[in-house]
C-alpha cells in the first residue's frame, strides 16, 4: 500500500511540475517570433495602441529601415484626413514627415490589419514590411500574416515593443501582462478555428 502511496505521489509531483513549467511558459509563448528589423519598404504599426507602438514605427523610421509608415486601426468614423488623429501628430512629433505616413481607416480586427495591409503593399508596388506590434500578440501575428502574404513572394519582419510591464517568464504576476496573455490565449483558440 505504501508503494502506491508513493507512486501517486510521485505522479502529483511530476504533475505539478510539468503545469507550472507550462503556465510559466505561456509568455515565452505567446511573443514568439519576434524578428531582428531589417531594410523594408514600409513600417505597420498596428492599432490598439498607447503609445509604444507608434514611438517605436517612429524610431525604426528614423533609423532607416523603411521610408513608409502604415498605421492601422484608425477609427473611420473619427477620422479626417484634414486633422491629424493623435498616432500621426506623435510619428511627425517624431520627425516623420507627413508624406511618409498613410493611414488604414478600414481595418477593425488583426486579421483585417494583415489583409488589408498586404492588399495596400501589392498596390504600392512593397515586397517587405515591418510590422509593430506589442510582445504577447507575436505568436498571433506570426500566424494571421504567414496567411496573409502566402502565396506571394512578400515578407514580414514582426518586431515587438519593449513595455515596462512585459516580463515572459513572470507575466502573471503584472495585471497587464495578465491580461494581455489570457487574451492572446482565447484569440489564438479563435483564430485557429476561424482563419488558420
Amino acid at each position: 500500500m505504501k508503494a502506491f502511496f508513493k507512486k501517486i505521489l510521485i505522479l502529483l509531483v511530476i504533475a505539478s511540475i510539468i503545469g507550472v513549467t507550462a503556465f510559466s511558459s505561456l509568455g515565452f509563448l505567446v511573443s514568439l517570433y519576434e524578428g531582428t528589423p531589417e531594410k523594408a519598404d514600409v513600417i505597420i504599426v498596428l492599432g490598439g495602441d498607447d503609445g509604444l507602438r507608434v514611438k517605436q514605427g517612429g524610431e525604426l523610421y528614423k533609423a532607416g529601415y523603411a521610408p513608409n509608415i502604415l498605421v492601422t486601426g484608425i477609427d473611420s468614423r473619427y477620422y479626417k484626413p484634414s486633422q491629424p488623429n493623435w498616432r500621426e501628430r506623435r510619428l511627425l512629433d517624431i520627425g516623420v514627415p507627413e508624406q511618409a505616413i498613410l493611414v488604414d481607416i478600414r481595418s477593425e480586427t488583426t486579421w483585417e490589419e494583415a489583409m488589408n495591409s498586404v492588399e495596400t503593399m501589392t498596390e504600392k508596388g512593397w515586397e517587405k514590411a515591418i510590422v509593430v506590434s506589442d510582445p504577447p500578440h507575436m505568436f498571433r501575428l506570426h500566424h494571421t500574416w504567414k496567411r496573409a502574404v502566402e502565396d506571394s513572394p512578400k515578407k514580414i519582419i514582426l518586431i515587438s515593443t519593449q513595455p515596462e510591464w512585459w516580463d515572459p517568464l513572470f507575466w502573471w504576476s503584472n495585471k497587464t501582462s495578465y491580461r494581455f496573455v489570457v487574451s492572446e490565449l482565447q484569440k489564438n483558440l479563435y483564430y485557429a478555428v476561424v482563419h488558420f
